[in-house]
C-alpha cells in the first residue's frame, strides 16, 4: 500500500547518506557475515531511490516488533541449547565453574554479534514506511500505557514517534566488538572513522571544522592507547605458565591423599553453599555418611592412601544403560537419588572428573551419565563425564565395601612420634576389656567424655610443648575439629591392635522439603574400623555430636537468600541436563514456528484485509463519512439526553443547550458548555479543523463537562 500520511511529532534523525551500508559492511565484515552485511545495507540504502512506501499503522509496528522480538528469543534459545554444557551450576569449583563461564560467554558473544540480524526487519518496516519513523508506543510499554489512558480520559494521545537508525547504527558498531582478535588494529580505526561520519550532521556550528577535527582525533587518540594498555595485559595474562593455571582445576578431594588443617592456628571456616541434594528413595532414611575418599598413612599432618596408581580399576557398564556395578555379587536393600558435581578436570581429555560421594555399602550405581568409571582399593570412586553434573541413583546397604581388606603394613602402622602421646593416653583410658567391641567402646567414650569440638585453634599457653599437634590435641587442648578426632581415632586404634582407616567426606543431616542437603560446612573426617565378625569396614565417628550445631550457629543471615539462588542453579542445570539428552532443540523450533507463523499472518494477510475492509466501507459510506464524528461533544450529548432533556428535531444545538441549560442545577455549567460548543463546531464543520493545542482542549473541556454532570446525578439520586 502507498500513500501519505499526516507527520507525528518526531524524534531523532536521519543518519547521512551512505552511512547504514558502511556500518553493516563494517560488521560483516568483522562478524564474518559480510554477503549478509552488504545485502542488509543495500535494502536500507535503495530506500532514497525507491519512492514507494507502505502505509503501516501504530498496530502493524507493534507486530513486527512483536515478530522480531519472538525470532530473537527463539535463536537465543536455540544457540544456548546448542552450546556444549561444561557441568552442573548450583556448585562449582574454580574448573568447571571457569569452563561454564568460557562456554557461555562464547555462545553470549554469537548471541550478541547477530543483533542487526534480528533488528533488520523492524529497520527495514521503518525505512520504507510512510512515516519513516516508529511509533514511541511500538517500543516502548510506557508510553503504550499512557496512549491508552488518554485514550480512556478522553484524550488525544500525544503520538511521538523517533528514528532508530542511529540506534541501529550503534547496534551494528556493538555487534561487530564480538570477532576473534587478529591482533590488529582494523575494528578500532573502522568504528573511529565510522563514529566520525556519523557525528558529522550532529556537529556544532558554534565551532569551526578545525576545532571538531582535533577533538575527534584527541578522542581517538585515548582510545586507541587504553586499547592498547588493554591488550598488553591480556597477552600478561595469557603469558602464565599453564601449570599455574592448572592449580584451580584441580578436584577438592584427592583419592592419593588428603591434606589436613591439625596444627593450624585460626578459625576453620567453611561456606554455607549446598553442594550436594540427595533424596532417598521408596520411603527409606538418608545414609548418615557420603564417603568420597578414605587413607591409610599418616605423616606430618597429611594422609595418604598408599599403593600406586594400579590400585584403581576399571568399572564396567553394563551395555551402555548407565548402570555400573560396584559388587555385583551383592544384593541391595536401599536406595538413594544423589546430585553432586564433579570438581576437576581430566588430565588426559580435558572432561570434568572428580569422585562421587557415595554411602557405604554402594553394590550399583544407576542412570549415572559417566564416560569412565573407575575404583579404588580404599574405596574411592573416581567418575569421568562429559558434563560436571551427575545425577543418579546409588543401591547400596551395609556390610560389604568395595574397600581391600587389612593391609598390616599400611592399616596397622602409627607414626614414631605421634607414639609417646598415644601411650599416655591409652594408660589415662585403663582399657578393662579385651576384644574389639569394647575397645571401640571405652575410645569412645574416652573421647565423648574428655573432649570438645572447636573450630578454632588459638595459640595457648601448653603444657606439653615438645609434642606433635596431635599429641598437644591429646595431652592439652582436647579441643579441635573432626580431623584432629578422626586422626587420633584411627591411630589410637591401631596402637590397641584394631586396624583402621582415615574417612572424608560429609555428613548428611538437613531436610529440604522431601529430600536432604549437604553444605560445604557439612564436610566431615572420621574413621573406618574393620569388623573382624563382619569382615568389612564400618564407620567409627569419635567426634562430638555438638559439631552439627556448632556449625550451624555460624550461618549467615542471608543463608536464604543463597539457598534460593542455589535451588534457581541447580533447576538450570537440570533442565541443561535434560536438554543435552534429548532433541530439545528441534522441539523448541517446532514449538516456536506456528507462532511466528501466526504472527506472519497477522502482519501481512490481517493488515492486508483489514485496508481492503475499510477502502470499501470508505467507497460504500463516502457521503456519509463526515469529519469530526469522534468528537467528545457526542458523550456530553448522550449523557444529558438520559437526564431528561432531549433534543428536538431540527433543534440546533446552542438552542438546545440554553433549553437545557434553564434548569438551575446546570447552572454552573455554562461557562464550560460555551468552550465546549465552541470547539466542537471547530472541529466538526472548520474546514482547517482543530490545532493540536485544541483538539486536547475539547478533550478537556467534555471531560470536565462529563465529571461534573456524573455529580449531579449522584447527588439528585442521594436527594430521592
Amino acid at each position: 500500500m502507498t500513500g501519505t500520511a499526516p507527520v507525528p511529532k518526531t524524534r531523532g534523525g536521519k543518519p547521512p547518506p551512505l552511512l547504514m551500508l558502511a556500518v553493516l559492511l563494517f560488521w560483516g565484515w568483522q562478524s564474518g557475515f559480510l554477503i549478509f552485511g552488504a545485502a542488509m545495507g543495500v535494502v536500507l540504502e535503495s530506500a532514497r531511490f525507491i519512492k514507494v512506501r507502505l502505509e503501516l499503522s501504530d498496530t502493524d509496528f507493534r507486530r513486527i516488533v512483536n515478530f522480531c522480538t519472538l525470532f530473537t528469543l527463539a535463536t537465543m534459545l536455540y544457540v544456548f541449547t546448542a552450546a556444549p554444557e561444561t557441568g552442573a551450576v548450583f556448585h562449582g569449583s574454580p574448573a568447571a565453574e571457569g569452563a561454564m563461564e568460557i562456554s557461555s560467554l562464547r555462545t553470549s558473544a554469537s548471541f550478541l554479534q547477530w543483533q542487526p540480524m534480528f533488528l533488520f526487519v523492524f529497520v527495514a518496516a521503518q525505512t520504507f514506511s510512510t512515516r519513516e519513523k516508529i511509533p514511541l508506543t511500538a517500543i516502548s510499554l510506557v508510553s503504550r500505557w499512557r496512549s491508552r489512558q488518554d485514550q480512556k480520559n478522553g484524550e488525544a494521545p500525544a503520538g511521538f514517534s523517533v528514528n532508530i537508525s542511529y540506534p541501529y547504527f550503534i547496534v551494528c558498531v556493538f555487534s561487530a566488538s564480538f570477532h576473534a582478535n587478529p591482533g590488529t588494529n582494523g575494528y578500532f580505526w573502522g568504528q573511529s572513522v565510522l563514529l566520525a561520519w556519523a557525528l558529522w550532521p550532529l556537529r556544532s556550528r558554534q565551532f569551526g571544522i578545525s576545532v571538531w577535527l582535533c577533538l575527534i582525533m584527541v578522542s581517538a587518540g585515548i582510545g586507541f592507547c587504553g586499547q592498547y594498555g588493554i591488550g598488553q595485559a591480556q597477552r600478561l595474562v595469557e603469558g602464565y605458565n599453564t601449570q599455574w593455571m592448572a592449580r584451580f582445576y584441580k578436584q577438592r578431594t584427592d583419592a592419593s591423599h588428603g591434606v589436613t588443617a591439625i596444627g593450624e592456628i585460626g578459625n576453620l571456616k567453611l561456606s554455607a553453599r549446598i553442594v550436594i541434594r540427595l533424596m532417598p528413595k521408596h520411603g527409606g532414611p538418608p545414609p548418615a555418611y557420603l564417603r568420597e575418599a578414605s587413607y591409610r598413612s599418616y605423616h606430618s599432618q597429611n594422609w595418604h592412601a598408599g599403593g600406586s596408581p594400579g590400585d584403581f580399576t576399571d568399572v564396567l557398564q553394563n551395555f551402555n544403560s548407565g548402570n555400573w556395578d560396584l559388587l555385583p555379587e551383592k544384593t541391595n536393600a536401599l536406595a538413594v537419588n544423589i546430585a553432586c558435581y564433579l570438581e576437576g578436570r581430566s588430565l588426559d581429555t580435558g572432561d570434568p572428573e572428580g569422585l562421587l560421594p557415595l554411602p557405604a555399602g554402594s553394590r550399583r550405581l544407576e542412570n549415572l551419565p559417566a564416560l569412565t568409571l573407575k575404583k579404588s582399593k580404599t574405596g574411592a570412586v573416581l567418575a569421568t563425564g562429559q558434563e560436571s553434573l551427575m545425577r543418579f541413583d546409588a543401591l547400596y546397604d551395609p556390610g560389604a565395601t568395595i574397600d581391600s581388606p587389612p593391609d598390616t603394613n599400611s592399616d596397622n602402622s602409627v607414626p614414631a612420634n605421634e607414639v609417646p602421646a598415644l601411650d599416655r593416653v591409652i594408660s589415662e583410658m585403663k582399657i578393662s576389656g579385651t576384644n574389639d567391641a569394647q575397645i571401640e567402646a571405652a575410645v569412645r567414650q574416652f573421647f565423648s567424655s574428655k573432649f570438645v569440638y572447636s573450630t578454632w585453634l588459638g595459640p595457648d599457653r601448653l603444657t606439653y610443648t615438645n609434642g606433635t599437634p596431635l599429641g598437644r590435641f591429646l595431652l592439652d587442648s582436647r579441643s579441635g575439629h573432626c580431623e584432629y578426632f578422626a586422626t587420633a581415632t584411627v591411630l589410637l586404634l591401631r596402637k590397641l591392635g584394631i586396624p583402621a582407616r582415615y574417612a572424608v567426606g560429609y555428613y548428611v543431616h538437613e531436610n529440604s522439603g522431601r529430600g536432604f542437603v549437604v553444605r560445604e560446612r557439612d564436610a566431615h573426617a572420621w574413621c573406618l574400623v574393620w569388623d573382624q565378625p563382619a569382615n568389612a569396614w564400618k564407620d567409627f565417628d569419635t567426634t562430638p555430636a555438638s559439631w552439627v550445631a556448632i556449625e550451624g550457629q555460624r550461618a549467615s543471615f542471608l543463608q536464604w537468600f543463597s539457598d534460593f539462588w542455589s535451588w534457581v542453579r541447580f533447576k538450570a542445570a537440570q533442565f541443561a541436563f535434560w536438554r543435552s539428552q534429548t532433541n530439545s532443540r528441534q522441539f523448541i523450533l517446532w514449538a516456536l514456528i506456528p507462532v511466528m507463523a501466526w504472527l506472519l499472518f497477522q502482519m501481512v494477510f490481517r493488515r492486508g484485509r483489514k485496508h481492503r475492509l475499510q477502502k470499501k466501507t470508505t467507497t460504500a459510506f463516502a457521503p456519509v463519512s463526515w469529519p469530526g464524528l469522534d468528537s467528545e461533544f457526542y458523550r456530553f450529548e448522550s449523557k444529558l439526553v438520559k437526564r431528561g432533556v432531549p433534543r428536538d428535531p431540527g433543534e440546533t444545538l446552542s438552542d438546545w443547550l440554553a433549553r437545557a441549560l434553564a434548569d438551575p442545577a446546570l447552572a454552573d455549567l455554562r461557562k464550560p458548555l460555551e468552550e465546549l460548543l465552541r470547539l466542537h463546531y471547530g472541529h466538526r464543520f472548520d474546514p482547517r479543523g482543530l490545532s493540536s493545542t485544541e483538539r486536547k482542549a475539547l478533550a478537556r473541556e467534555a471531560k470536565i463537562c462529563l465529571k461534573t454532570l456524573s455529580q449531579m446525578n449522584r447527588s439528585s439520586a442521594h436527594a430521592k
